[in-house]
């Protein structure tokens, strides 16, 4: 597929690619030309695919496959990925403007790990057992089943596209699913070139369909309220979380949530300084903060808080802004002009609730076609009180706002303060203060002295707006199937 020729991104439904009438524009973040025109499904389509699935699970050779069988099958999705894999980087570039090497080394990469990491799981997998001795005297065994839990309806966001798809794709596939995906109609250009992947890897007709388009009224909406999707996968905003789960509640489907964020970074003065520097700059600026996990709330202790904003900004101010194949690139423009004028109009807020802009806070300029993107400076605020809409609501931007805080049971009570729980970083020195300070953070996921840095067998996911559900290793397995205990009296 020539992202150069801006082709038609169509479905892929049983086994085939499939065109629609009505159709959108994917354009860049970077200068704003198009990059595709995309084939929006309307409810019909979801219908066949939902259908197609069904079938593929019940009357096909999928729902027959042994665990071994479908280990192979993702197995040779990897390596369709890994033999593409400058085609995906160039569709991933493409559709979100991030540095080149960000999707070589990071996005791209992930996509293949994920693959392999649930192939190798599921013929390792054990059963649970269980002996016991009835009221009679007469033994008694337990051992637990998993069985498909069905059609998993998939939406995934713009943020990580390939990343995340295939997070959700690879383990449901792996416990022997049939799936109905729908990409964010921001990025869609990897999704496409996955099916072409499948297609080519043998992936019976039915099993993984595509399907591109919105959220209300559209591919999205269609696919929640379903009557023959068993499960609702999805990772996104908070409000559309609330949504989907209202539209799933009448059939009590299976839901797993990974949501928004409002994340903290916790620096103590005893933190090795430089690191923690570096890492708030990782965890706040990558991806232009476009990732649910990045921190937009740094509390640093006092004694170092002034020298800590002064060399934080100053790291900000000198990242290199520009387009995905400059040379020295360090951040990319955010996904579209309409997720920039949500993050300006918070730059704004930001300056009329009483904020020091210490760095950035507006929009670089070029000269050039780049100024018909989408690029934000990384900005860095202070003097805000907690209760600000800046502090409390997720921006999802390159921006975080810098606190001091004098104590560890403050500074726990402010991050815990919050309507989010995804994740959050503590930066330290004192080993029993790490295990005591993380284990009081009321969120899913805790890093010390680093960020980002994932075991894929490990839980994912967050408490409160951020989340229900755990993703990783046993528990993805664990949601994608039906676990039935069996109990048989000796």
């Amino acid at each position: 597929m020539s992202l150069a020729t801006a082709p038609l991104l169509r479905h892929y439904v049983d086994g085939a690619f499939v065109a629609t009438d009505r159709q959108f524009d994917n354009l860049s973040p970077v200068d704003g030309r198009l990059v595709a025109k995309v084939c929006e499904a309307d409810a019909a389509t979801v219908d066949r695919a939902v259908s197609a699935a069904r079938r593929a699970l019940h009357d096909g050779p999928w729902g027959k496959t042994t665990p071994a069988e479908r280990a192979a099958v993702l197995h040779r999705i990897a390596d369709g990925i890994q033999a593409r894999f400058d085609e995906f980087v160039a569709a991933e570039v493409a559709d979100t403007g991030r540095p080149e090497e960000q999707a070589r080394t990071l996005d791209i990469a992930r996509g293949i790990a994920n693959f392999r990491m649930f192939a190798d799981l599921i013929k390792t997998a054990g059963s649970e057992v269980y002996e016991m001795r009835a009221a009679d005297g007469g033994d008694v065994m337990n051992y637990v089943t998993r069985k498909p839990l069905g059609v998993i309806g998939i939406i995934s966001p713009w943020n990580l596209p390939l990343l995340l798809f295939t997070w959700k794709v690879a383990p449901a596939l792996a416990m022997g699913n049939c799936v109905v995906a729908k990409p964010s109609e921001e990025t869609p250009s990897s999704a496409t070139l996955l099916a072409e992947v499948m297609d080519a890897a043998g992936v019976p007709p039915g099993v993984f369909n595509l399907v591109h388009g919105f959220g209300p009224n559209s591919a999205g909406e269609f696919l929640t309220k379903h009557p023959d999707v068993s499960a609702i996968t999805f990772t996104g905003e908070s409000r559309t979380g609330s949504a989907i789960m209202k539209a799933v509640a009448d059939g009590v489907k299976e839901i797993s949530f990974e949501l928004g964020g409002k994340n903290a970074a916790v620096v103590f003065a005893d933190a090795d300084f430089d690191k923690a520097v570096d890492g708030v700059v990782r965890s706040s600026f990558t991806n232009a903060g476009q990732v649910c996990l990045c921190s937009e709330r740094v509390y640093v202790e006092r004694p170092i808080f002034d020298r800590f904003v002064a060399a934080l900004a100053e790291r900000a101010a000198a990242l290199r802004i520009d387009a995905p194949d400059a040379e020295g690139v360090q951040m990319g423009p955010l996904v579209s002009r309409k997720h920039r004028e949500k993050v300006l109009s918070y730059y704004q807020l930001a300056v009329e609730e009483g904020a020091t802009v210490v760095t950035g806070g507006g929009v670089p300029t070029f000269g050039d076609a780049r100024d018909e993107g989408a690029f934000v400076q990384p900005t860095v605020w202070t003097g805000l009180p907690d209760t600000a809409r800046c502090v409390r609501e997720e921006i999802f931007g390159p921006v975080c706002h810098v606190a001091p805080f004098d104590s560890e049971d403050e500074v726990i009570r402010r991050v815990n303060d919050s309507d989010y729980g995804l994740a959050g970083c503590v930066w330290t020195t004192n080993l029993s203060r790490a295990h005591r300070v993380a284990r009081q953070f009321q969120t899913g996921l805790v890093w010390v002295n680093t960020w980002f840095l994932r075991d894929l067998r490990t839980p994912f996911g967050g408490v409160k707006l951020s989340g229900l559900g755990r993703e990783g290793g046993r528990h993805s397995l664990d949601f994608y199937s039906e676990i039935t205990n069996i109990c048989i009296k000796l």
